[in-house]
């Protein structure tokens, strides 16, 4: 993959032109190539928006999704309680089952017809699996925990990125966002790829359409799962790894996504910005996640795009968000 040249001005300061490679961007053989996208592409026919018909329902699915979220925690929250109540009983319970075995045992070496009857009692817990289920009980009602934990974290995730939107940018948690869209898109990458962060702890709220941006990382990084389910089996059916970074700039933040597939063919860099535009098969891809990416962070946010891609080591994605001025906020 390509280097990229450190900082963001040195690449903003070069000429950006439309469907234009940049080869100054990066450092490295002439097959490593970075992209700038900067400058508005204009939408195909028909792009400028899903219609009246179209929004109201993707309105109202985000809604429903709200609702729905709504309604599972609920009954969630009912299994999480009952279930710690149980784990707790039983940790209870086994205690005084094993208090009455030492008392048995104490009963048992006085003799006598009592002890025989502690003894009785004792070979037949013995011959039962009293250990067995001290250890396993646990650990399912532990497991049921993690299981209930896991559905409300996707719960409480959905719910975040199915927010209605803001009609004003507001100063957002960025990495709260990103946390929320890789549990929502869980199923679209955990089969061929595992994922990872490296967050700026520095990082500040962003000024920006929170919604709208954890629409961008949803698109990125399904389109890295894709890029690397496009590839070859692996040796050994190792995994594809996905990792999602972000960084302070002065005056802005940036986003990346980065995957180990196969790369963009430098024949199709200029146009994977096109609205309609995919190499999938019919029924397999729109060609609308990365024009609704760009669309979003160019016109929307007056930020920029930039990808490093080189055959067979993968793609990065970097998007880059304008933060306000002090006196701005203010």
């Amino acid at each position: 993959m390509g280097h990229a040249l450190n900082g963001t001005n040195a690449a903003r300061n070069l000429p950006v032109h439309q469907g234009v490679q940049q080869p100054c961007l990066c450092e490295g053989g002439d097959e490593d190539r970075a992209f700038v996208v900067s400058a508005k592409i204009e939408p195909a026919d028909g792009f400028d928006g899903l219609g009246p018909v179209g929004l109201f329902r993707l309105q109202m699915l985000g809604r429903l999704a709200q609702g729905i979220a709504h309604e599972i925690n609920t009954p969630t929250q009912f299994i999480g309680d009952n279930t710690t109540f149980l784990q707790n009983s039983f940790a209870e319970t086994f205690s005084l089952v094993g208090q009455l075995m030492a008392h048995l045992m104490e009963i048992q070496s006085m003799g006598g017809p009592a002890g025989e009857s502690a003894r009785l009692a004792l070979d037949s817990m013995a011959h039962s699996d009293l250990d067995y289920l001290g250890v396993e009980i646990p650990k399912s009602i532990q497991q049921s925990l993690d299981g209930v934990g896991r559905i409300s974290a996707i719960v409480s995730a959905m719910k975040n990125f199915s927010h209605p939107a803001a009609v004003t940018k507001v100063l957002s948690d960025l990495h709260q966002a990103i946390r929320s869209t890789i549990l929502v898109s869980q199923n679209e990458w955990k089969y061929s790829s595992s994922l990872s962060t490296e967050f700026e702890p520095n990082l500040p709220l962003v000024p920006c359409y929170v919604c709208e941006v954890s629409q961008v990382v949803l698109n990125l990084i399904v389109n890295a799962a894709h890029a690397i389910g496009s590839t070859p089996i692996r040796s050994g059916g190792s995994f594809g790894k996905i990792t999602v970074r972000t960084h302070l700039h002065p005056g802005e933040v940036e986003i990346s996504v980065a995957d180990d597939g196969p790369g963009i063919p430098l024949e199709i860099q200029q146009r994977i910005f096109e609205p309609f535009f995919t190499t999938k098969p019919v029924g397999k891809g729109t060609g609308q996640g990365l024009a609704i990416v760009h669309k979003i962070v160019v016109e929307h946010h007056g930020g920029w795009i930039l990808f490093d891609t080189a055959p067979g080591r993968g793609t990065t994605f970097r998007v880059f968000l304008p933060l306000l001025r002090p006196d701005a906020i203010n």
